[in-house]
């Protein structure tokens, strides 16, 4: 089976699993549909996204939808299993939802399978186009290529998934995944963004040798190049950015306003410069986010914003004209 076409532009549904805060089912669906109409046909989601919630609200919508006319992708590793929750707490990894399930990493092929059977339910698809393990290196890493990437390798053997791949933010996670299995896609989170790209040391190179798609995630790095104002608040890898990473991507945010340019469709269209990288997905939580998304992505930059990038120091030459 080959592997699927996504298009420039992905829909990331971590949002819609109440990543942070809670939003409602009507909104959840709005924006979903509302990337639909902007042309989007790859959709991206996870078990770990709101405990299942996110899967079975991309579902929803998806499942009204003619199969053949999009792609989805879910993840793999993190089982959920029903939890106790007699005193009604919330999630503790970041998703506002009752923590009446629970995650339990199973890399093996049985487990493999019976969580793609769980995504399918909460999907009411018939098949799941792309599998990724998802962040193997948070649990065992060498469990991971030895065990779950064999069975996902078998999985797409028997025609059952189109394309498989490995999530993490680690690019020498991601390198050492695909030298230890025959991989068509890895999902790469916050290395290759406009503000810092150290995939180009190993991992993307890497990638073009061995015929790997990159499916660019993270671009904005937590929110920071989000805007096209940098506030004093912005976060970098989940946390408070400092001072140094806020100067820099000030200095991007000016360089783009000397052109006319939101600092946020040039962090879109650079994580989609490079030629291993096949796809740029963004998450969203409202219809006015994701509409905007696409229209920065198929927004007209001038050449010369990139070339004056590498004139002040904010990129190196080899990232444009490489």
């Amino acid at each position: 089976m080959s592997v699927p076409e996504l298009g420039r532009l992905g829909f990331g549904a971590a949002g819609i699993g109440n990543l942070y805060r809670a939003m409602d089912d009507a909104v959840a669906a709005a924006t979903v549909g509302a990337g639909w109409d902007a042309g989007i046909r790859y959709f991206d989601t996870a078990p770990h996204y709101g405990l299942g919630l996110s899967e079975r609200r991309l579902g929803a919508v998806l499942s009204t939808k003619p199969r053949d006319e999009f792609v989805i992708s879910t993840k793999v590793g993190r089982i959920l299993e029903p939890a106790a929750n007699p005193a009604g707490a919330r999630d503790g990894e970041g998703f506002d939802v009752p923590a009446d399930t629970t995650r339990r990493w199973d890399p093996s092929e049985a487990g493999i399978r019976r969580s793609i059977e769980h995504s399918l339910e909460r999907l009411r698809l018939d098949r799941i186009d792309i599998a990724y393990l998802h962040d193997p290196d948070v649990y065992d890493l060498s469990a991971g290529i030895s065990q779950a990437l064999p069975a996902l390798e078998k999985l797409r053997d028997e025609g059952l998934i189109a394309a498989i791949g490995v999530g993490a933010n680690s690019a020498e996670t991601l390198a050492a995944c695909i030298r230890g299995a025959d991989l068509d896609l890895v999902m790469l989170a916050g290395r290759y963004t406009l503000l810092e790209q150290p995939a180009t040391e190993d991992l993307l190179p890497l990638c073009i040798e061995r015929g790997v798609g990159v499916v660019n995630v993270g671009v904005y790095n937590s929110g920071l190049l989000a805007r096209t104002v940098v506030p004093d608040d912005a976060h970098y890898n989940y946390a408070p950015a400092p001072a140094h990473i806020l100067h820099k991507a000030r200095a991007l945010a000016a360089c783009c306003a000397d052109f006319g340019v939101e600092l946020p469709a040039a962090a879109l269209q650079f994580g989609l410069s490079h030629p291993a990288v096949r796809n740029v997905v963004v998450g969203a939580t409202e219809p006015a986010q994701i509409r905007q998304t696409a229209q920065r992505m198929e927004a007209d930059l001038p050449a010369e914003l990139w070339t004056e990038m590498v004139s002040r120091g904010l990129l190196t030459e080899d990232l444009v004209h490489g």
